[in-house]
């Protein structure tokens, strides 16, 4: 992102709109604050920016203490779900003039604002502070449309009229920014929904809107549901003993998924003990996560393939289309630490909602609820049109 050289030419700079200096790492929403602001870079110049941890203001060495937490405690700042959408970043142990500091390059957003906790955070000089409205519509305009995701961009033939606006108003506003500066930024309902990456520049809503506060959004996107069927069998071809298919929003489907979840899940007496107890044949957490992590991860994109939960009496399998993206491949996939997003205003708009809780520990969640559970671990298949988890039932 930067190469070496630039690292030591900006080591010796003045703060300004690129470049910053925090003596220590003690103050973690500090280091938040200013990679969000390095992030949206206001002042448009189109290069990274500089954050160097272990350098005083007046450019005198902090005295920072590295180790390798350290280094994975910064590196993790881009995707704890704090910052969104994520920053693209990249921290570096470095030592400069006999200074011991950790340098993060910034690259500005293709799709800004960024935000931490609500708050659209900007560098005006010197100073790191919340946006006005003024400088939010200023990052709207900055957007990059021809480089985003396809759940960021607008869908052809939608229309404002499509979006659920009292739900907006009531459930997704409130929740994706901080009252404080709700109540203060001024900003119209569509300047409201094209901030929050929700209609683009010709008004239409985008894919993350219709699945989000969307009022039918199969509508535009069939593929978006889910076929649920819980058979009285170990094969497919035996009796059918319910089925579902759940429609509506992605939040709409997470709600009905929880609650099918609890219905279809066996929970036999334990005998012997004092008290009698029951003992789930599966654990409602573990298959949570894998519900959720299949809405989240499956392309919606030139799709009409739902996502399918099918219930044996002695496995559950979960079909979630599109295959590994990104940085996560076929030969990795299922690596702890390793995790990408083909959906990332989608993440966004979950975690926004409470649905995520962090980013990157939901595989780590399966497996620890597993085996407390006393279930196999979790078979995952992966192939380029698609993933699936196979979760057999605790002997």
């Amino acid at each position: 992102m930067i190469d070496f050289e630039e690292v030591e030419n900006r080591f010796q700079e003045d703060e300004g709109d690129r470049l910053e200096r925090k003596r220590s790492a003690s103050d973690l929403d500090a280091l938040r604050k200013a990679i969000c602001a390095l992030a949206n870079d206001l002042s448009g110049t189109g290069r990274p920016g500089l954050l160097f941890v272990g350098q005083a203001e007046d450019k005198s060495c902090g005295d920072l203490k590295l180790d390798d937490k350290l280094v994975e405690q910064l590196t993790n700042l881009r995707g704890d779900g704090t910052i969104l959408p994520f920053p693209i970043i990249n921290v570096e142990v470095r030592t400069i003039s006999g200074c011991e500091l950790i340098a993060i390059a910034v690259a500005p957003h293709d799709n800004p604002p960024v935000r931490m906790d609500g708050r659209t955070y900007v560098r005006v000089g010197r100073s790191t502070r919340v946006a006005t409205a003024d400088e939010e519509r200023r990052l709207v305009e900055k957007r990059r449309w021809s480089t985003l995701p396809f759940d960021a961009k607008g869908v052809g033939g939608a229309a404002l009229d499509d979006l659920d606006l009292v739900r907006f108003v009531l459930e997704y506003l409130p929740s994706a920014v901080a009252p404080d500066v709700l109540a203060e930024n001024g900003l119209t309902r569509e300047e409201q929904l094209r901030a929050l990456r929700l209609i683009d520049p010709q008004g239409r809503p985008t894919a993350t809107a219709l699945l989000v506060v969307g009022k039918e959004p199969q509508a535009w996107l069939p593929g978006a549901s889910v076929q649920a069927l819980r058979i009285g069998g170990t094969e497919l071809t035996d009796p059918i003993r319910d089925q579902r298919r759940i429609d509506g929003t992605v939040p709409d489907q997470i709600r009905q998924l929880d609650e099918l979840v609890k219905l279809w899940t066996e929970r036999p007496a334990v005998v012997g003990g004092p008290v009698r107890e029951t003992s789930p044949t599966y654990p409602e957490s573990a298959l949570r996560q894998l519900v959720r992590n299949a809405l989240l991860h499956r392309t919606y994109e030139g799709s009409n393939a739902p996502v399918r939960l099918t219930w044996y009496d002695d496995r559950i399998e979960i079909q979630s289309p599109g295959g590994p993206y990104g940085q996560v491949t076929l030969g990795n996939f299922g690596t702890p630490g390793i995790t990408d997003y083909r959906n990332p205003t989608l993440a966004e708009a979950l975690k926004n909602l409470s649905y995520v809780e962090k980013f990157g520990v939901g595989l780590a969640i399966v497996r620890q609820a597993l085996a407390k559970n006393g279930n196999p671990p979790a078979e995952f298949s992966a192939q380029a049109t698609g993933v699936n988890v196979t979760v057999r039932q605790r002997p």
